[in-house]
């Protein structure tokens, strides 16, 4: 129904509040949705009251036509947008994606709640928590609570931040939206008295019509740097602060099971970044553009133990404490009573918030923590300095200043501290803010997040052809792989510099040489790990190996191949074979053994379904010839934030890995959008910290079961028949044009969401575009072909040989199976093939139009094909495990839908994901048809050269098609419109479908 336009909604909206957990978080989800709506809609009818109309008029027939699926409906729907005038477009496409994002608030808020409840003991938890698993792994695994403690203490993820562009949304609307987040939370979950509920929705008010004013379109691409930042604001709002926060909960847990707390010098999780540090295929990330990034995350971490450091100034006045603790403080003491007048001086210049004389030995705690606080305030200069001086060398910079270079400087009088409370029986003052910044310090270092460098293998063995030759021994190149490993080995064995100084070298080798002589001149703890994408051979891994040592690098990086599409994982046991079983390189890396796997190239190579077949089958070759030389294999998985680059639910995903390949270690990349998805909000963050420590500790004491040799052969024909199935439909003649007519995917560079290119070259197969705009594009049309198809091809020809009833077992009792069948049935229940159409009509040429034709009879396939493997009732329905089924996969589709029908009546509803989905598509359909529109217009006007007639004279019109500082003054004022609207459309169709990229 329309919204009432008489009034202004806020005078009238009905708050809920925390009593509507009661009545399920379900209806507290509609009227969170229904709150924020009415919200923008009063500002929008008080900024535009007759746009507001229209934009009422298209959400009533969006929603007609999603719950009555009538295509009169869709007719009247479309009509109704295709009248628009072209700035009216524009502000539709913007309202409409300004809902979306107020929707996804409402979802994320609807989590915390649920979280918050769980922990209540208000509501059940749907997938296990850090204190079910311990409960789980005593009572029915038979676990001792000694061996807990010891499998946490030797367990830590790994989460690294990535730049790569699936993050649509502008950093300006993500920091209004989080506080019109904070207000709803505070609606919820505070008791407000009417003065302050006033507030709050005022406060939201506020922010949602900033929102609106502001330009959500990004209108130059973003560097490097700004990445970083914007990754960096993750940890000053959320993730620094919660760290500690979850830490004390699992102390918490243990103490219930007769455990101590985890050891002080132990951390669950540690965080990498790859934001300045991921240079494959990306120019824009130089030597110059890491060394700014690491810089200004060891600045943001200087920052925040400045705050923490004054803080537990003012807690601890205490004077008692040991023996150890005075003399530390008295060489402190000592110090500063050389110049005590100089030292009160420079603190009060640094305008210290207290404490500016030299402090008394009296009050030791204080004189030890007035020092740290000096340190880091020069640490802070020396930083700031050196990004402005770009030719410092910020390791010997912070080194002369006695600024902090280790994290051992800091934590070292942090814990003679607590130990010294402890001794002195002043427990509950060393567990509180102390003890938080003792994890901290060990969690997150000097540098905040440490920073991986990643580079393609054919840069460095470019490298070595140019020193090869130069020195005379023929080209590195041309050598095949005996020759090169031989000259390799022998290099590392010896003593001799192998690359002479003024050498020539190509712009190319320059850089990728300078960036090693750079990470020379960086603090260790800053970095990471060196990744090699494309590793294909034992030889690309030994050269970067080389090349640290060549250019001077003292604390080497851990270098890690990449192996990412099938050939290469097919291949990659053996090229860590022949790594580990060389006795130098086994010295060399202290028996531990990085590997990265990836699953966006692999994925779009060879379909989902064969890709996780082969990623499963190369973690367990990998960990056993891993074991074999008695080396422990950490797994670094390359996860995309769509199923079809391996994303998915966190706990799913991790049990779903072969048992062995997860011992305690594990690093994860998170990217783009899912950065904000766990770790926008406290709640949700503490949520995903709980998930990956409970399903790692799963993972190590209660490890899924080996599949049977039947179900591996099972398999490997689902594979084989899956990949045909995918690579005869992608590589077929016609269906790139089909592709790129069909889809945004050569407007997607329009966005500037990533400092990367989107392609590889501009022509070609798919094979030279990149992952995420391959997925991104399928996604806008509500297609999601890459995730699924191949799968109903192969699932309808194994059960037609009669083993329907395997695979109805393999979907039981193998989480790896069931896991994958369960992702691709959530973003089965995504599409809608009614949308794609839609596309197909406006954009493609009549004769490309059975490819499409041929897309959603495959897509309506692999639906019936996949519920009839997991006994559901439809997607994201029930599972009918548990009811009178037998025989059932074997009966005739007709059969299995009456049966289906039956069961359906008798069930509660649909599932929580399924009503978000519902809740989104009012908002996501107008988009759909709004960008098919823009597609349209601009493409014709590309061909052809002609405009329809538009001259708006209305100084705010020109202004609305004014606002991008680099268009073309001469740009016909319905392309700028065009233009503009096709990007907001974009935008929101990422924030309904949430799985972009």
């Amino acid at each position: 129904m329309p919204i009432e336009t008489t009034h202004d909604p806020m005078e009238s909206i009905l708050v809920p509040n925390a009593s509507s957990l009661a009545q399920g978080l379900s209806q507290l989800l509609r009227d969170d949705d229904s709150l924020l709506r009415q919200i923008f809609f009063s500002v929008l009818r008080h900024h535009h009251p007759n746009l507001a109309n229209k934009v009422d008029v298209i959400f009533a027939l969006a929603s007609s036509w999603c719950s009555s699926n009538s295509d009169t409906d869709f007719t009247l729907l479309e009509s109704y947008i295709a009248s628009l005038k072209p700035e009216e477009s524009i502000l539709v496409a913007s309202s409409f994606s300004h809902m979306l994002n107020l929707h996804n608030l409402t979802e994320e808020v609807n989590s915390a709640q649920q979280e918050h409840a769980v922990r209540l003991g208000e509501v059940e938890n749907p997938v296990r928590t850090t204190n079910r698993s311990l409960l789980k792994l005593t009572t029915v695994n038979g676990h001792s609570p000694e061996a807990i403690y010891k499998a946490l203490c030797n367990q830590t993820v790994d989460l690294v931040l990535t730049a790569h562009p699936t993050q649509a949304l502008r950093g300006s609307l993500l920091k209004k939206y989080a506080r019109v987040r904070m207000e709803l939370e505070n609606l919820h979950s505070k008791r407000l008295s009417n003065y302050e509920r006033i507030e709050s929705l005022e406060t939201i008010k506020s922010n949602v019509q900033a929102a609106w004013r502001t330009d959500e379109i990004r209108r130059q691409k973003p560097t490097p740097q700004d990445e970083m930042r914007g990754g960096i604001a993750y940890f000053n709002n959320v993730i620094f602060d919660i760290v500690p926060v979850f830490h004390r909960r699992v102390d918490t847990a243990l103490a219930n099971l007769g455990q101590p707390r985890l050891p002080l010098t132990h951390t669950l999780f540690k965080f990498g970044s790859w934001m300045g540090g991921d240079r494959d295929g990306n120019p824009n990330v130089t030597a110059e553009t890491t060394r700014d990034v690491t810089i200004i995350a060891r600045l943001e971490a200087a920052n925040a133990y400045f705050k923490a450091v004054e803080m537990l100034m003012f807690d601890l006045s205490i004077w008692r404490c040991t023996a150890e603790l005075t003399e530390h403080a008295a060489i402190v003491s000592a110090m500063e009573e050389r110049d005590a007048a100089r030292v009160a001086e420079e603190r009060k210049r640094r305008n210290y918030a207290d404490f500016w004389v030299p402090i008394p030995l009296t009050e030791p705690f204080r004189v030890v923590l007035s020092n740290m606080r000096d340190r880091l305030f020069t640490t802070r200069e020396v930083l700031q300095q050196c990004l402005v001086h770009r030719g410092a060398n910020v390791l010997a910079s912070l080194e002369e200043r006695n600024a902090y270079v280790d994290p051992e400087e800091i934590s070292r009088p942090l814990k003679i501290m607590y130990e010294s409370l402890h001794a002195t029986g002043d427990e509950s003052v060393a567990n509180a803010r102390l003890l938080d910044l003792i994890r901290q310090i060990c969690t997150f270092g000097l540098s905040m997040m440490q920073l991986d460098i990643r580079q393609e293998s054919t840069r460095h063995a470019e490298v070595m052809d140019e020193i090869t030759q130069y020195l005379g021994l023929g080209s590195y190149m041309e050598w095949n792989e005996t020759k090169r490993l031989d000259f390799l080995l022998a290099e590392l064995q010896g003593k001799r510099p192998l690359m002479p100084p003024g050498m020539p070298m190509s712009a190319d080798v320059a850089e990728v040489v300078a960036t090693f002589r750079l990470l020379a001149e960086l603090p260790s703890d800053s970095l990471g790990a060196y990744v090699i994408s494309m590793t294909r051979t034992a030889s690309d891994v030994l050269a970067v190996v080389l090349l640290q040592r060549e250019c001077g690098i003292k604390e080497p990086l851990r270098v890690v191949p990449l192996f990412e599409t099938l050939d290469d994982l097919v291949n990659a046991p053996a090229t860590i074979l022949t790594l580990l079983s060389n006795d130098w390189y086994r010295t060399h890396i202290k028996s531990m053994q990085e590997c990265m796997i990836g699953y966006s190239d692999s994925g779009k190579d060879a379909g989902r379904l064969a890709a996780a077949w082969s990623l499963y089958e190369a973690q367990e070759k990998l960990a056993a010839v891993a074991k074999k030389y008695g080396v422990q294999l950490v797994l670094f998985h390359g996860r995309g934030g769509s199923v079809g680059r391996g994303g998915g639910p966190t706990h799913m995903a991790i049990r779903s890995q072969p048992a062995g390949t997860v011992q305690g270690r594990l690093r994860v990349t998170v990217q783009g959008e899912i950065i904000e998805q766990q770790f926008g909000e406290k709640e949700v963050a503490f949520r995903t910290l709980d998930l990956y420590t409970s399903a790692v500790l799963e993972s190590v004491l209660d490890p899924p079961p080996a599949p049977s040799e039947d179900w591996r052969e099972m398999m490997n024909k689902l594979a084989v028949l899956s990949c045909a199935e995918y690579r005869g439909l992608v590589t077929r003649d016609g269906f790139v044009d089909y592709f790129r007519q069909a889809t945004p995917v050569n407007e997607l560079g329009r966005l500037n969401i990533g400092s990367r290119p989107a392609a590889r070259a501009k022509t070609g197969g798919i094979e030279t575009l990149r992952a995420i705009p391959w997925i991104f594009a399928w996604t806008q049309t509500r297609t999601h072909l890459p995730v699924w198809l191949g799968i109903g091809e192969a699932l309808k020809a194994v059960m037609d040989d009669g083993h329907a009833e395997m695979l109805h077992d393999m979907y039981t009792n193998w989480p790896f199976f069931q896991g994958s069948l369960d992702l691709v049935e959530m973003v089965l229940a995504k599409a809608d093939p009614r949308i794609a159409i839609l596309y197909d009509r406006k954009l493609v040429p009549e004769a490309l139009w059975p490819i499409g034709e041929e897309i959603r009879e495959r897509l309506a396939l692999t639906q019936r094909q996949i519920l009839r493997v997991a006994n559901k009732t439809g997607l994201l329905g029930p599972s009918l495990t548990g009811t009178p089924v037998k025989g059932l996969a074997g009966k005739s589709s007709g059969d299995v839908a009456a049966h289906l029908k039956q069961y359906q009546s008798a069930t509660h509803g649909a599932t929580t994901l399924d009503l978000k989905i519902r809740l989104r598509n009012p908002y996501v359909a107008p988009l759909n048809i709004l960008q098919c529109l823009c597609l349209k217009a601009l493409r014709e006007f590309q061909v052809s050269g002609v405009c329809p007639v538009y001259q708006p004279e209305d100084p705010e019109i020109m202004d609305l098609l004014a606002r991008d500082p680099a268009k073309d003054p001469l740009q016909h004022p319905f392309v700028a419109a065009s233009s503009d609207s096709l990007i907001i459309t974009i935008k929101g169709i990422a924030a309904g479908m949430q799985n972009t990229g």
